[in-house]
Parts: C-alpha cells; sequence; structure tokens
C-alpha cells in the first residue's frame, strides 16, 4: 500500500500539521491541527480529494491542537487524544509558561471538540484504512504519545514533540520531565533505522540518523520494551 502524507507547518509556532491517507480520494487522518490550520488543512483535502474522519493529537500543547475544536466541529469528527493530556484541550494555559500565557492567550477562550476519545498506550487504531500504533511516550507532557504507520511499503513515526531532527522535546515547561522523556526515546530506539520520523517541528528525519547524530541520544540504550 501506498501511503500519502502531506502536511505544512502552521501558525506562528510552525507545528507541523498532517493529513494520512491511504492514497488521493480517500478518508484521511489529521494530526495536530495547530494554530490557523484550517485554511491549510482545506487546501490539502481539495488538492488531494479527501475526506476527514478523525484528529489525532500528539499531545495537549496549544501550537498543535489550536484549531482542533473548529476543525473537529465544521467537519463532524472525533478528536483523539491521551487522558494525561485532555485537561489542555479546554485549558491550554495548563501547558505554558507564564510568559507565553501572557503573549499568546490574552482572553481567549478554547473549547473540546464534542467527540473526544482517549488514546492507550500500544493501542491500534484502524482509521482510513490505515493502523495506527498508539506509544504514550511522556516527558515532553503527561500525555505525550506518538502515532507508528507501518503498512508494507512505509514504516513511519509521527513523534510530535518528543523527537526532532536532532533534537528532543523540551521538558522546561509544566508537566515535562528530562528522567521522563529519556525514558520515551529509549522506546523509540527500539524501532529499525529505516523508520521515517515525521516530527512536529522541523524536518523529516529517520530513526537511524537520530540513533547515530543526534546528540541527545549519545549513549541511550534501546529500552526493553519497544513501541
Amino acid at each position: 500500500m501506498t501511503v500519502l502524507v502531506t502536511g505544512f507547518p502552521a501558525g506562528a509556532f510552525a507545528a507541523n500539521c498532517y493529513l494520512v491517507a491511504p492514497a488521493p480520494g480517500e478518508e484521511c487522518v489529521i494530526i495536530d491541527p495547530g494554530q490557523d490550520a484550517q485554511r491549510g488543512i482545506e487546501e490539502l483535502l481539495d488538492r488531494y480529494r479527501l475526506k476527514p474522519i478523525a484528529v489525532l493529537l500528539t499531545h495537549g500543547h496549544i501550537d498543535h491542537m489550536w484549531s482542533v475544536a473548529p476543525v473537529c466541529g465544521a467537519k463532524g469528527i472525533p478528536a483523539y487524544i491521551h487522558p494525561d493530556d485532555r485537561e489542555m484541550l479546554a485549558d491550554p494555559a495548563r501547558g505554558m509558561s507564564l510568559m507565553a500565557k501572557q503573549q499568546f492567550l490574552g482572553g481567549m477562550t478554547f473549547s473540546e471538540p464534542d467527540d473526544v476519545k482517549a488514546l492507550r498506550d500500544e493501542e491500534i487504531i484502524p482509521l482510513a484504512g490505515l493502523s495506527f500504533r498508539v506509544g504514550h511516550t511522556p516527558g515532553h507532557t503527561p500525555g505525550s504519545v506518538t502515532f507508528r504507520s507501518a503498512e508494507d511499503d512505509v514504516d513511519a513515526l509521527f513523534t510530535g514533540d518528543l523527537l526532532f531532527a536532532g533534537s528532543i522535546g523540551r521538558t522546561d515547561l509544566p508537566g515535562g520531565d528530562h528522567e521522563t522523556i529519556l525514558r520515551s526515546l529509549a522506546r523509540t530506539l527500539t524501532l529499525p533505522d529505516a523508520t521515517v520520523v515525521l516530527p512536529g517541528h522541523g524536518p523529516t528525519t529517520t530513526i537511524g540518523d537520530e540513533r547515530t547524530t543526534n546528540p541527545f541520544l549519545t549513549g541511550l540504550k534501546p529500552a526493553q520494551k519497544g513501541m
């Protein structure tokens, strides 16, 4: 199966929003609809003739879920998030520094989508003709997750803010913990080197490249429990 993965960096935070489908003209899922993401999503839906059926959230930080309620409301689709981050859907200030709250929130209010579904570690979710394996990877936030799509010809991992090209997610925000994120990263190192990493910010990379070149992973041993 050839999987269509397309996306764009959304808003001032440049958080990567992805659309994933088996092929053009099919159903799709939306991953992390960030700030002002609606227009970019609509352009890609039109370009590839896609029908969205769900939103998947890697975590509850505002730069990744800013547009989740309006997108889900307009399309009549559910949002999936880990329970440990769900409270941030309606109260994103819980995951922000004081300076960020003052700069970005002001008097803004947020609300949950009408249909919110809980994600569980190692759960396999069949959506849009694809299968996504959930990995609970706390450390950046308590409810951070990855989504692995392992089809016949592609092995891709959507990492959110767990792992980037040459870096890892920050742990100095509320709910972050450095030792915890290292344990989560150790789980990702059990994956094959060819696994494509589609991060929450920045360019695509691979597990193999990060294993050998990412300074934050130096000396980190793969966990006994895989993903």
